[in-house]
């Protein structure tokens, strides 16, 4: 990615010789003599890097003003600042105020380039902590060998290197964030920006500020926008079924001509942006109750992608689950615990409405209120018996109520349930573990009246 760099100076030589260099670096540069021009360049759109002079004559703000200004727009912009007549206080203020570092005039190309480049990288940085403490203890990849995971990497390498609109679709809690997240990772935009916009955690009527930015009475930008911050990379629009319908028509048109217009702006900002979207709900029924723009849906489906529940993947809830236990003992400092084989049945067997998302809380909670020595395995005692937590892993008193021969039944019963439910419905593979033949296990799954409907075999 080519980074985008505004010089700031009021000397013409200066500007063609500070953008020369920089160009034959392969950034890509443009220049401003004052502060108007300055913000009319930002306004267009916002760069990587700002070369900001400090004495700027003729202009009406200095260059410690526009910084300030910069940094008010976006605190990770970097600023470098320059100037000939500079003084220790003039850096000094300079830094305080934001700025990444000071170059004094005259200065030779490689301290102008080896400044660039750290300010960039540590723009970079200051954004992947952030993104990295609201990511806390979640995972960063694609965890477990079922046939379905299997085909859903397979879905993922095969979209990632076009730049093509992705629809990612499945139920809350699958880790529909994680599979855009690795299509952007494996694309030619992996050293741009990757940002998220979940649609339904913002009020309707701030959605178009916060996609498209604002500006002031004066024309100068007040705010950049996401789909400004994703310049040269990926953009997320997370739960897009959530989105007001004015901002779908919006939306559209960017889609269409990678522009639009800042909130009270009137100039085109153009931006380049892959756009992926995600949605737990059906949208074709969105667009037949008139809640979403059939338009709209086909722009951004141009590539649909289904990520499969943790039910249609049981068979990956062993691997996930000493995942999230490696990764929530390393992020917060719980003692490692190791799961028996019986307690990972358990949650094999087990139903996750929540998917993904809940397995990982069950398993932090597991970390925190599992008693006993912690270099003991987890065992299904550990276990909160129901989807919340609150249950126990007891006998039930109805059971205990019951002659022996019933309640041999009634085990049986539930005992291979929990199994041909654990094995996702395969007969063979539950028969194999149980240590039956399959055929005397259909005679006996017959003779207890369980459901085998969903047999794979």
């Amino acid at each position: 990615m080519a980074y985008e760099v505004l010089v700031v100076d009021d000397e013409t030589d200066i500007r063609e010789l500070v953008g020369g260099i920089l160009e034959d670096e392969g950034y890509k540069v443009r220049t401003a003599a004052d502060a108007k021009q300055a913000m009319d360049a930002v306004r267009e759109r916002a760069p990587n890097l700002v070369v900001l002079d400090v004495w700027l004559k003729g202009s009406e703000f200095d260059g410690l003003e526009i910084l300030s200004m910069l940094k008010e727009l976006d605190s990770t912009m970097p600023v470098v600042i320059m100037s000939g007549h500079g003084t220790v206080e003039t850096a000094v203020t300079a830094i305080r105020n934001g700025a990444y570092d000071y170059l004094e005039k005259p200065f030779n190309s490689d301290k102008l380039l080896v400044l660039a480049e750290r300010a960039l990288e540590a723009a970079e940085l200051k954004r992947e902590n952030i993104r990295l403490k609201s990511q806390a203890a979640t995972s960063d990849e694609l965890i477990g060998d079922s046939q379905a995971t299997q085909q859903l990497r397979a879905s993922i390498a095969k979209v990632s290197p076009a730049n093509s609109r992705v629809l990612i679709s499945g139920p809350p809690g699958v880790g529909k964030e994680l599979v855009a997240r690795m299509i952007h990772t494996n694309s030619q935009r992996s050293d741009g920006p990757f940002i998220v916009v979940s649609a339904a955690t913002i009020e309707p009527d701030r959605m178009e500020m916060e996609l498209f930015g604002e500006e002031d009475a004066n024309g100068r930008p007040k705010k950049i926008g996401l789909f400004e911050q994703a310049h040269n990379g990926t953009l997320l629009l997370d739960e897009v079924a959530d989105m007001p319908a004015g901002t779908q028509s919006k939306i559209l048109r960017v889609l269409i001509d990678q522009r639009f217009k800042r909130e009270n702006g009137h100039s085109d900002v153009k931006v380049d942006v892959r756009v992926i979207s995600s949605t737990a709900r059906n949208l074709q029924e969105e667009i037949s109750a008139g809640r979403f723009r059939e338009d709209l849906y086909y722009r951004l489906s141009v590539v649909p992608i289904t990520v499969p529940s943790l039910e249609s993947r049981r068979e990956d809830i062993a691997s996930l689950a000493k995942y999230f236990a490696k990764l929530i003992g390393e992020s917060s400092g719980l003692p490692a615990r190791t799961f028996s084989e019986e307690a990972l049945a358990v949650l094999q067997s087990s139903e996750w409405p929540g998917n993904v998302r809940q397995l990982r809380n069950v398993i932090e909670r597991i970390l925190i209120l599992a008693s006993g020595d912690t270099s003991q395995e987890i065992m299904p005692d550990h276990l909160p018996m129901d989807k919340n937590g609150d249950g126990n892993n007891t006998a039930s008193m109805d059971t205990i109520s019951l002659p022996l021969r019933d309640a041999r039944e009634k085990f049986e019963r539930e005992y291979l349930s929990l199994q041909i439910t654990r094995f996702g419905g395969n007969i063979s593979r539950t028969a194999a573990f149980i240590g039956m033949e399959r055929s005397a296990l259909h005679r006996k799954l017959k003779a207890l009246g369980v459901d085998t409907s969903g047999d794979k075999s």
